[in-house]
Parts: C-alpha cells; sequence; structure tokens
C-alpha cells in the first residue's frame, strides 16, 4: 500500500513540477486553497486575485468533494509538500535519527494552530486584496520560478518544514497548513473511514505507531477523526489485517471494504471532473458592470495581448469608460480572463449606442485625458486588429 501511495505521490509531483519548469504554466490557477483565499473577493467585487482564476473554484470543489468521499486522501495523496514531508521523515529513519512522537495532549494543542494561521491568512489576504500569504508559502516557493515575487521567508519556512519532517512526522500537514483547516470539518463528516473489528484485534497498537498524523487508532472502532488522509498505513501495518482486525471502507450497512485502487480511482475522478468542468463552463475571473443592464444588449469577444491580472482589466475598464471623443455611453459590462500571454475578454454594451468597431477603437486609442490636458496612449493590443484600418468616426 505504501508503495502504491508513494508512486501516485511521485507522479503528482512530477506533473507540477512538470507543468511548473517545463511548460511554464502558472500552477497557481490549480490550487485548491487558492478558491479559498479567492472566495470573498470574487463575491463581493467580481474579480479574482492576481494569479488565480475561477479554476481555483473548480479544483477546490473538486478536491472537497473528494474529502467527503474519502477523507483528507488529497493530503495523503496529491499534495506535493505532504508527500516531500513523508519522504524526508523516512530519509530520517535511514539517517538513523530517532523520531520524535509528539505527547497526545500536545499534539492536540498544536494541531490549533492550523486555525489561527488559516484565519490569519484569510484576513490578511481580503484585506489587502493580495495573496500576502504568498511570501511565505513553502509550497510556493516549489511551485514558483522563483523570480522578484518570492521572498526569502518562503524558503526559511520551507527549510524549517524540511529539517523538522526529519525527526517529527508531517509538522507542517498536522500543525501549520491552513488548507488543512478547511478541510478537517469535511473529513469528519467523510463516507469512508477505517474500521477495526474489536474482536479480531489484538490490541498490538502498531496501528497507531504507523499513523503519520498520530490518530490513536487502537483506540477507536472507526476512525472519523478530520486528520485521517486515508493512507493506510495502520490497515498495512496491522498484522492481523487478513482476519478483519483493521479494513477501510464506508459503514458496514452501506457495503464492504474498498480497495486502495479504488481510493485512488475515486480521487483522480474527482479532480479530473474539476478541471474538465472548469473548461466546460468557464467563469470570467474580473467581472465589472456599468449601470443597468440595457434592454437590449450585444457583446463583442476579443483577445487581449497584456492583460494579465486584476490590474490591467481595471486599466481595460479605464478606457472603456472614457470620456473624451471615443466615449462609448453604451458600453455596460466587461468579463475578462487575465492571462499572461493572450487575455479572452468579453465586453457587452448597448447596440442601439455604440458598435463593435466603436468599443475596439476604445480600448486601442489613446485617451485624452482633459484634466490633465494629456493623452494616455493605450497599452492593450487585440489580436488580429489593427487600429490604422478602423475607420475614423
Amino acid at each position: 500500500m505504501t508503495r502504491t501511495r508513494r508512486l501516485v505521490q511521485l507522479a503528482f509531483l512530477a506533473l507540477v513540477l512538470s507543468g511548473v519548469f517545463i511548460f511554464r504554466a502558472n500552477c497557481e490557477l490549480w490550487c485548491p486553497f487558492g478558491g479559498v483565499e479567492a472566495f470573498y473577493t470574487y463575491a463581493t467585487d467580481g474579480n479574482m486575485l492576481c494569479s488565480l482564476g475561477t479554476s481555483n473554484f473548480f479544483i477546490l470543489g473538486g478536491v472537497l468533494l473528494s474529502v467527503v468521499l474519502l477523507r483528507r486522501a488529497f493530503c495523503g495523496y496529491m499534495c506535493p509538500i505532504g508527500a516531500i514531508s513523508e519522504w524526508l521523515g523516512g530519509l530520517g529513519e535511514r539517517l538513523g535519527l530517532a523520531p520524535w512522537r509528539v505527547p497526545a495532549r500536545l499534539d492536540q494543542v498544536l494541531g490549533l494552530l492550523k486555525y489561527a494561521v488559516l484565519a490569519i491568512v484569510l484576513t490578511a489576504t481580503w484585506r489587502a486584496g493580495e495573496l500576502l500569504f504568498r511570501g511565505y508559502d513553502p509550497c510556493y516557493a516549489l511551485i514558483s520560478r522563483h523570480g522578484t515575487d518570492i521572498t526569502h521567508w518562503a524558503y526559511v519556512v520551507a527549510g524549517t518544514a524540511a529539517a523538522a519532517s526529519l525527526v517529527i512526522s508531517l509538522p507542517l500537514c498536522r500543525w501549520l497548513c491552513p488548507f488543512g483547516a478547511v478541510l478537517a470539518p469535511f473529513s469528519r463528516v467523510a463516507l469512508a473511514r477505517v474500521r477495526r473489528e474489536e474482536s479480531a484485534c489484538t490490541g498490538c497498537g502498531q496501528c497507531s505507531r504507523r499513523c503519520p498524523m498520530g490518530i490513536p487508532v487502537d483506540s477507536m472502532q472507526q476512525v472519523k477523526d478530520g486528520r485521517c488522509t486515508s493512507c493506510l498505513a495502520c490497515v498495512e501495518a496491522c498484522p492481523k489485517r487478513a482476519a478483519g482486525a483493521l479494513s477501510w471502507g464506508p459503514p458496514k450497512s452501506v457495503g464492504q471494504s474498498w480497495s486502495q485502487p479504488a481510493l485512488i480511482a475515486i480521487m483522480v475522478a474527482c479532480t479530473s471532473a474539476a478541471v474538465a468542468a472548469s473548461h466546460a463552463f468557464p467563469i470570467p475571473s474580473f467581472v465589472k458592470t456599468r449601470g443597468t443592464a440595457p434592454a437590449v444588449t450585444a457583446a463583442v469577444d476579443l483577445e487581449i495581448h497584456d492583460l494579465t491580472c486584476r490590474g490591467r482589466a481595471n486599466l481595460l475598464v479605464y478606457y472603456l469608460e472614457r470620456d473624451d471623443l471615443l466615449a462609448i455611453d453604451g458600453y455596460w459590462k466587461l468579463e475578462a480572463w487575465p492571462d499572461p500571454t493572450l487575455a479572452r475578454v468579453r465586453i457587452s454594451y448597448d447596440p442601439d449606442r455604440c458598435d463593435e468597431a466603436a468599443v475596439r477603437m476604445a480600448v486601442t486609442e489613446p485617451y485624452y485625458d482633459a484634466a490633465g490636458n494629456l493623452w494616455r496612449p493605450s497599452p492593450f493590443v487585440i489580436e488580429g486588429y489593427d487600429p490604422l484600418d478602423a475607420a475614423v468616426p
């Protein structure tokens, strides 16, 4: 079981690293915690924090679905930080470092820290409208391309967590991970759980000693603890597993035990469905409206260069709401999918008050700022559109 899980962890880590360093993708768009961080801003202002997209909401939904079914299997099989921390623990054992088994009471107290971290991260993020946690995030140290947007603190936190992982089982995951705090309530009510049959159990305690999250499996009939990652290390360690002392799956009234391949298949299906849904139902990550919708609307779909983030989308709004000779009074709504290369944009307007040509000119032509008595050149270029070929009104 452990070997299979290690292969799954390695596959997902390879997928993440190849996406970042080979295909130059923005993996933050697929971070489920990004959906938590962006929720308030999108719900109140209709736009995402920079570097994030509505794909974060889809992947968050897929992960939450997997947690409701499988507990925190995402943490045990897919999270790159959890995988690296586990591997470092194994390295520590091979180096002869004595593992420190944290006392149960202290473990419970330290486990509360992740809720405090979650509150601090969300409060700071929502107030600033920026991903402030990124500067301390060990996961960002892994998936960034190490440019100017990463601080030394991310490396300090990552290095400290790595060193601690050599002698302590999953310290970051157990005590400090804010996403773990988000998942824990869903995990407590999950369908699947480790089940212990007292008549077959010898009370050897091997299951509890092997649990990387410090759960006292040998004292429970069913493990409903929100920390459980369904790693199945306890089941694998049980000397009476064949006799049914420990098994994993839904309550017996629902069905029989599930296999580890079934666990992996369900988890992959949940995340794959989330990715597919994000492509099938593309939701704009920036929405801005002006006034009320006209009785009749028209829309133009554009592909625009240099529309990379929320700030640039707000700048586009500035040009759409211009008040010079190229003003488009019929403009009503902007929907945008900012992208580092080529952004998709949909601009809705009143066809009785303006037309598509006027919209394109408003986007690309310089704006005369009467208050400052100066011209402000537009930084935006529409793919396949040459302003010199546009008719002057």
